[in-house]
């Protein structure tokens, strides 16, 4: 069986494909020569377990969505006392690009230009070189994503020659003694960070390290303290989306950041990360079609972070036993999306060709709408692919067990299942 999780995300894809609002940024000119119609999406569970679909291997430079990241390297290496000594907390209400200090001059928050600024200049001790720095800030990267990644050196160099803004605002915050590097030097080492060349598939295992507590989900390497990751999330949750991101918490519900360059990450804590690439972006900067996917994920998947829905608190698989022509498959707890995903591929991985399945659903508490419908999905796989495959659901948990091909999946007793000559 073939897990159904990219078929959905492909669905997901080819409902906001024909979206033709938003333009690629164009102050700069290597952004503006973006292929509008590129459209990828990506998605890893904090059990490392990968998934996409679209443009996932294009690559794209990582803009604005470094910021968490380096916010997070920063809190890791000083502290939060030391941090907030020259940067909020609080949402600016403004756009990325503009001056938001408060009255004792710190930038308001890390998501700005300003505020990511003064956290670049943290890395590494504040009289790092800049090529110590940057290169301090891409090994770092790298073991987030799992992979070496590089700087675009014919974006950045572009980006530099069109820096008026955030030279005004090195130079600014110089003045103030925010930072004390040249400014010059200051909005090198910054703009580096953002031409960090990366595709969704990396950006999701990344986000998805934050949701996992700091530790990479698929090489298992702890990256970052747990307290890192809930403080750089809070941060997200309302500094990420700029000056929407209030009606973004409200609507999508998932700690977010977007970037110039059509990229947009988010994390669901304790399950996910998701990211997109399509580069026509709205007024505030955010990719149009990126936006629809979140918005479609959380109401489809049931990922907004402030339902009411149980969590995925245990493994849900709470055993399988099975011989050469039978298995039975026991699950428990509520399983919503993050649970399902984990079964889904227990059953891809453990390949019952040809055997008699049984899930069971005696210890299960409750099940999502999603859940089911990606459960049932994934049994018809299994069916086309020679197995007999029954519920055991002496509680109802499954209230609709008609399939995409207009069967019903049977229900079985658990008497009638014998695993090496013992009934289960």
């Amino acid at each position: 069986m073939k897990t159904p999780i990219p078929f959905y995300l492909e669905k997901i894809l080819n409902s906001v494909h024909d979206e033709d609002g938003g333009e690629v940024a164009d102050y700069i000119p290597e952004l503006a020569e973006a292929n509008p119609d590129q459209l990828g999406v990506a998605l890893c569970s904090v059990t490392g377990h990968l998934y996409s679909a679209g443009d996932a291997e294009n690559r794209f430079t990582i803009q604005s969505i470094s910021k968490p990241f380096v916010y997070a390297l920063a809190l890791q290496e000083l502290g939060l006392n030391d941090v907030r000594e020259v940067v909020g907390l609080e949402p600016s209400g403004q756009a990325f690009n503009e001056l938001s200090l408060a009255k004792d001059h710190r930038p308001v928050n890390p998501m700005i230009n300003a505020g990511a600024i003064v956290v670049n200049q943290l890395i590494n001790g504040v009289d790092s070189t800049v090529e110590d720095r940057v290169e301090r800030i891409r090994s770092y990267m790298s073991k987030l994503a799992g992979r070496e990644v590089d700087v675009d050196k014919r974006l950045c160099d572009s980006e530099l020659e069109h820096a008026e803004r955030n030279l005004s605002l090195a130079h600014m915050l110089r003045s103030y003694g925010i930072i004390q590097d040249d400014a010059h030097d200051a909005v090198l080492s910054y703009t580096s960070q953002c031409a960090l060349s990366v595709d969704v598939r990396d950006l999701a295992v990344m986000s998805a390290t934050l949701a996992n507590g700091g530790r990479q989900p698929v090489t298992g390497e702890k990256i970052l303290d747990a307290d890192v990751c809930r403080l750089t999330l809070a941060v997200m949750s309302s500094c990420g989306m700029y000056d929407g991101a209030g009606r973004w918490m409200a609507e999508v519900g998932i700690p977010a950041k977007s970037g110039v360059a059509g990229g947009l990450i988010g994390t669901l804590p304790g399950q996910l990360g998701v990211a997109t690439l399509s580069p026509r972006l709205d007024e505030q900067g955010n990719s149009v079609r990126g936006t629809s996917i979140f918005q479609k994920l959380s109401s489809d998947m049931g990922l907004h972070l402030m339902s009411t829905d149980n969590r995925f608190g245990v493994y849900p698989v709470r055993s399988v036993d099975e011989d050469d022509e039978t298995a039975i498959i026991r699950l428990q707890g509520h399983i919503n999306f993050t649970a399902t995903e984990a079964i889904l591929h227990e059953l891809e991985e453990r390949q019952f060709s040809g055997k008699r399945l049984a899930l069971d659903f005696s210890q299960v508490s409750g099940l999502h709408k999603v859940g089911r419908r990606m459960l049932k999905e994934g049994l018809r796989r299994l069916r086309e692919g020679g197995n007999d495959v029954a519920l055991v659901d002496d509680n109802g948990v499954v209230t609709d067990r008609a399939m995409s091909d207009g069967t019903v999946l049977p229900l079985a007793d658990k008497e009638d299942y014998v695993i090496a000559g013992e009934e289960v």
